[in-house]
């Protein structure tokens, strides 16, 4: 059903990971290879051992030199082993590589878009008008404040103090003199309380 209009799926495996896989694999079935040398090379060693104690000391020489020729395939195998492992990071490393370059690329590509819709003449035109506009906008301010003379200035004062009295309505002073001694207060009286007579 995954393939329901006809259209391939795109596979997210690529020749790269395919490599890396295969390399890996190749890796593993080294170290496979030299587990078996090891273990034979054991056995072998214990048999020659046991050769030299029956006096067979020609087979066990014809061993240890099987043996030898064993160590040496361990030795290559483990160099093979290094370089699959060397290439399987060089591969790796390269693919970052080509993904931090084709940011790179995406990047510059937004850039230059970017750059054809902002001119250097079209920022030059704005700061040109923006500049334009804060000097006109200067002298409105100018003639604005230039335009008051000084009993203009002074009657603008004396209306907002009118305004400021007005606002501040302060209860009139007293004329009579105030008290010197103070009263005291006068007791209240306990009345009666009225009785409450239950409803029948």
């Amino acid at each position: 059903m995954g393939n329901l209009f006809g259209r391939k799926r795109r596979s997210r495996v690529t020749e790269q990971d395919k490599a890396v896989l295969q390399l890996k694999q190749q890796r593993d079935k080294l170290r496979q290879y030299q587990k078996r040398i090891s273990l034979n090379m054991e056995r072998e060693r214990a048999l020659a051992r046991q050769l030299l104690k029956e006096g067979k000391k020609e087979k066990a020489l014809l061993l240890l030199k099987k043996k030898r020729y064993q160590e040496q395939l361990l030795d290559r195998t483990d160099n093979q082993i290094s370089n699959l492992e060397r290439m399987v990071q060089d591969i790796e490393f390269t693919q970052i590589e080509m993904k931090v370059i084709e940011g790179l690329k995406i990047g510059n590509e937004c850039l230059n878009k970017m750059h054809q819709v902002m001119s250097i003449e079209e920022v030059e035109r704005i700061i040109g008008e923006t500049q334009d506009a804060v000097e006109y906008q200067r002298q409105i301010d100018e003639l604005l404040a230039g335009s008051l003379t000084e009993e203009d200035e002074d009657a603008i004062l004396e209306e907002l103090n009118t305004i400021t009295q007005e606002q501040l309505e302060l209860p009139e002073v007293p004329s009579e003199p105030l008290p010197t001694e103070i009263a005291e207060p006068t007791p209240i009286k306990n009345r009666p309380k009225p009785e409450l007579v239950a409803a029948s």
